[in-house]
């Protein structure tokens, strides 16, 4: 049975791409004397897989890698050897045995920040709650697969849930949105919402990853 990491990406960490993020596990494994179940063939590396890699710039505290312990070290001793072998900014929460597929993560739990410098603009909540409440939100996705290039998709099926909190000068969208067959990504909102209405375009926006959910809602282990 495989074995999973659960941990968190933040601070100058956030700006690490999956690729270089897949050979600082690996590079970190090697550093901190665990060993694990490497590929086969010529050119053997050690096996490590990230679900749903993260966007270059995104924070998250519930990043799941997936990877095979080898005998020798306690899964319980993975966390603190491992994140002493890691960049500043990522840190392991927890090393478990993978008893569920993939699949069956459905969710990911979104907080997103619009920051507006010059103080945030009152009527841009409601916009932000009426583009949401809509029956049907339509907008064109870059598609390799389509001849045109790109294919129509309808965000609000692949909204689960969503709340709007606000202060003098930010707006902060928590929403749950699918993870996945298709995955709905939080920019996607923000380049729909800029669009709407340019008028309450924030300065900066931000992106964290703050739970990822099964079919029901509760958080995928």
């Amino acid at each position: 049975m495989a074995d999973r990491l659960l941990f968190s990406k933040t601070g100058r960490a956030r700006y690490i791409s999956h690729l270089d993020l897949m050979r600082t596990f690996q590079r970190a494994f090697a550093r901190a004397g665990i060993a694990i179940k490497h590929t086969e063939g010529f050119n053997p590396h050690p096996f490590v897989s990230i679900a749903l890699p993260l966007s270059v710039g995104y924070s998250s505290q519930c990043e799941i890698l997936e990877f095979s312990l080898l005998e020798g070290t306690l899964a319980e001793e993975v966390p603190a050897r491992l994140t002493a072998a890691m960049p500043e900014g990522i840190v392991i929460h927890q090393c478990y045995e993978a008893r569920r597929k993939l699949k069956e993560l459905r969710y990911i739990n979104y907080i997103m920040n619009l920051e507006y410098s010059e103080g945030r603009p009152q009527e841009s909540e409601p916009a932000m709650a009426e583009l949401l409440g809509r029956e049907s939100l339509t907008v064109k996705k870059k598609s390799n697969k389509a001849k045109a290039g790109f294919t129509e998709v309808d965000l609000i099926p692949l909204i689960r849930s969503w709340r709007i909190e606000c202060q003098s000068d930010t707006m902060t969208l928590d929403a749950v949105l699918a993870a996945q067959n298709p995955g709905l990504n939080p920019e996607l909102l923000r380049t729909v919402f800029c669009q709407t209405y340019p008028q309450f375009t924030p300065e900066f926006v931000t992106f964290h990853r703050r739970e990822v959910l099964d079919g029901e809602g509760e958080p995928f282990r």
